[in-house]
């Protein structure tokens, strides 16, 4: 599907510049979220049926990560997949991390510090230079929620690093994919909510498990959608559990997943290398207008003064975040939106 085409799937009554917070549900993904409403509350829905959307919404994710959907576990956010992983770190393993991350990828660590488990915090442009051996597991988001940077030398540069040095690698892929080319097999774990740059209601999120490491994870959470078949395994013992990465499913909201489907869809269609071309051409088209230097990235900062007051007169829709104004460009964006945001913070 042609860009412009896509676009004409968004109808929003602002300069919505701020997907890094929430994504724009496109149309059709509204459209599907009315008919679940309607078919429930009619008395017309049916558990089972629900079934299918999620097996949809894996394979999709699954395929624009490069990964197959026996890796694939879901769930409804970032934390509960962190928290496997932390679980599963033995008593005193050393966590390397960004101190600026995101702390749904950093708190679960910390919560395991009665466990001897050591979290250290560098830098964010020190983090690859400080993977060495004694180093269990680098945790790190792909893109920076504060400001939009990407692991300094790449994702395949940090993957490399950590195989070297022998260290696991957990990847908080929220700020990354849907506008990012991202391949998840480079990695032992992934995680990846929906919400934002996957233009879906909150309430899913995908957790990707590099096989072998899947002995690793206890399946904390586990409940009858776990199941080898969730539909015969919802009474009783004995513990039976998917064989692959769906043995860390968490049941799913339906509604949401609802919306997840046709967000996918889109998403796809489009492709992310176009996608990402344009983002990351109309961030930079607001560098240019705001004197600041070029980047490879979709999310711009600027002086946080006095900003996003401006920019809630222009009716524009951003945030801040770290200090800065927090300026996300996305599928729907166009050239016009950069310059009405130029213009109201006065470039």
């Amino acid at each position: 599907m042609r860009l412009e085409i896509a676009q004409k799937e968004f109808e929003p009554a602002c300069v919505y510049v701020n997907t890094a917070s929430i994504g724009l549900p496109p149309r059709r993904v509204v459209e599907a979220l009315d008919d679940a409403i309607t078919v429930w509350r009619t008395g017309r829905a049916e558990a089972a049926a629900y079934d299918r959307l999620v097996d949809r919404g894996r394979r999709l994710f699954a395929a624009l990560v490069g990964v197959t959907p026996d890796r694939v576990a879901i769930g409804n956010q970032v934390s509960t997949f962190t928290g496997l992983v932390a679980a599963a770190l033995p008593d005193g393993a050393r966590v390397l991390t960004a101190e600026e991350d995101f702390t749904s990828a950093l708190f679960p660590f910390l919560a395991h510090a009665d466990r001897g488990i050591r979290v250290e915090a560098v830098a964010l442009d020190r983090l690859v230079e400080a993977i060495r051996p004694g180093v269990d597991l680098v945790a790190v988001s792909a893109v920076q929620s504060a400001d939009g940077r990407l692991v300094p030398g790449g994702l395949d540069h940090f993957a490399a690093a950590a195989a070297e040095h022998g260290c696991l690698t957990y990847v908080d892929a929220t700020q990354a994919v849907g506008w990012l080319p991202f391949d998840a097999g480079r990695f032992d774990f992934v995680s990846c909510a929906a919400y934002k740059w996957l233009l879906s209601p909150r309430g899913t999120a995908f957790g990707v498990v590099r096989p072998e490491r899947l002995p690793m994870l206890r399946p904390l959470y586990a409940g009858w959608y776990a199941g080898a078949d969730p539909w015969t395994s919802i009474y009783g013992p004995p513990l039976r559990l998917a064989a692959d990465a769906r043995r860390l499913d968490i049941s799913p909201a339906w509604l949401a997943w609802a919306g997840t489907v046709p967000a996918l869809e889109l998403l796809s269609e489009v492709g992310i290398a176009a996608i990402h071309r344009h983002d990351v051409g109309l961030a930079n088209a607001l560098r240019e207008r705001l004197g600041l230097p070029r980047s490879d990235t979709a999310i711009v900062t600027a002086g946080a003064e006095g900003g996003l007051e401006r920019l809630r007169t222009a009716n524009i829709r951003a945030s801040i975040r770290a200090g800065a104004v927090r300026l996300s460009f996305h599928l729907h964006n166009t050239e016009a939106d950069v310059e009405a945001v130029a213009r109201a913070l006065g470039r």
